[in-house]
């Protein structure tokens, strides 16, 4: 097997391995374990905590005295025995405190894996730019897979999610070993505390327009991880209506929600277009917009027929309500910043976005899910109707706001020398 197809399979079982539960065990601790929202968002406030400060903490132990992909291996080993142990775990502290240990070191492998995937490419003398896409699909894939596995062997509200992700923890971690040892930075010239752990980066607020940009990573980080922690119980909850019990979309939620994956792909394509014709700020308005929408049809949505096409739409906004924002901005980050502070940029949006963003995202959502919530019945029209108004709000302020002149010329050429 070539380096390439290597690559593609790590990338599967990478992700693979999140789509096991990202999207389902927000089911399975309230349908199963009867958690509250509160506990709920709590629990899956560890990823933000863990993307905070862990990444960086990781990359400097790859960097300086482990091989990346020994690093890698282990902690996908430790995390396979974590979420092996989680799976008897059944009150909300005991599991946000696996949950965030697991968090701190299956973060991490993603930018491992990127890492170690450059290395590979440049050492097999592969273009990566146009190579790391194809690569990256795989992971994609993998995630809708897990999701249909899932759901279709009946595990959504079962804590055999988290042994299928630790089964494959074992074996991502194997088959890592059939990569090429990846060396560390050793010879690269000496840097200072802050270059090292990317604080460099905080140059950047010297400019206002990036000041409101950052601020805007975070709120908009929130919609992310409002709709990946509560789209699954919302979908499972029509299973309380008698004439929804038999219904597909309670039978196989999760197979609905991987349309979002899928339209997040081809949401990729359109992205360079967007870019140079529209410029960040209106492909951002655009992101914010279809946040709102989304939420707005999950609020209407039910497994009628109508209601279906509503609930289909809404998986098929998500592609632009995520990829217009997320893939854009770190493409907005490249053209705004010198090569001497790209990786620590990206490094600080990723920790807006999923870090404080997530974190935040998952604890107030959580609060506003059991306010809407009387007798263990929850209001979901209601629910999603605030979340609307949120996202809706920040791009009304978000207009106003942002000052950005667009240069599609400039645009374009940073786009293809990326």
């Amino acid at each position: 097997m070539n380096i390439v197809n290597r690559l593609k399979v790590l990338s599967f079982l990478q992700y693979f391995i999140w789509g096991s539960w990202l999207t389902t065990f927000s089911s399975y601790m309230i349908d199963t374990l009867h958690f509250s929202g509160a506990e709920v968002g709590l629990v899956y406030s560890a990823n933000g905590i863990a993307a905070l400060f862990m990444p960086s903490l990781i990359g400097i132990i790859a960097d300086k005295w482990i091989p990346a992909n020994r690093v890698f291996m282990l902690c996908h080993l430790i995390c396979a025995v974590v979420l092996f142990y989680t799976t008897s775990i059944s009150d909300a502290g005991s599991m946000f405190l696996f949950m965030l240990f697991n968090a701190m070191l299956f973060i991490p492998t993603i930018a491992l894996l990127n890492s170690i995937s450059y290395f590979c490419l440049e050492q097999n003398h592969l273009d990566a730019v146009s190579t790391f896409p194809k690569i990256r699909i795989y992971g994609t894939i993998g995630f809708i897979v897990a999701m249909w596995s899932v759901s279709l062997l009946g595990f959504e509200l079962s804590n055999m999610q988290l042994y299928l992700a630790a089964g494959s923890s074992v074996l991502i971690a194997l088959f890592s070993m059939l990569l090429p040892k990846v060396s560390s930075s050793k010879k690269e010239k000496k840097k200072n505390w802050a270059e090292t752990l990317g604080l460099d980066a905080f140059v950047l607020f010297k400019q206002p327009k990036m000041i409101v940009f950052f601020i805007f990573a975070i709120l908009l980080g929130a919609t992310l991880q409002i709709s990946n922690t509560f789209s699954s119980p919302y979908l499972h909850d029509f299973s309380l209506l008698p004439e929804y019990q038999n219904s597909l979309i309670v039978k196989y939620p999760s197979i609905l929600l991987s349309v979002s994956q899928m339209a997040e792909v081809f949401c990729l394509l359109l992205i360079p277009f967007f870019l140079r014709k529209y410029g960040i700020k209106r492909i951002m308005i655009i992101s914010m917009v279809a946040w709102s929408l989304r939420f707005i049809l999950l609020a209407f949505g039910d497994p009628s027929p109508f209601g279906f096409m509503l609930l289909l739409i809404a998986m098929l906004v998500y592609g632009c309500a995520f990829d217009f924002f997320n893939i854009s901005g770190s493409l907005f980050i490249e053209t705004e910043t010198n090569s001497d502070i790209r990786a620590s940029a990206q490094g600080l949006f990723m920790t807006m976005v999923n870090g404080f963003g997530a974190y935040f995202g998952s604890v107030i959502s959580g609060h506003i899910v059991d306010y809407f919530t009387v007798n263990g019945t929850k209001n979901w029209t209601s629910i999603w109707l605030v979340f609307a108004v949120y996202a809706l709000m920040l791009a009304v302020i978000f207009v106003f706001s942002f000052k950005y002149k667009h240069e599609p010329e400039r645009f374009k050429a940073d786009i293809i020398n990326h």
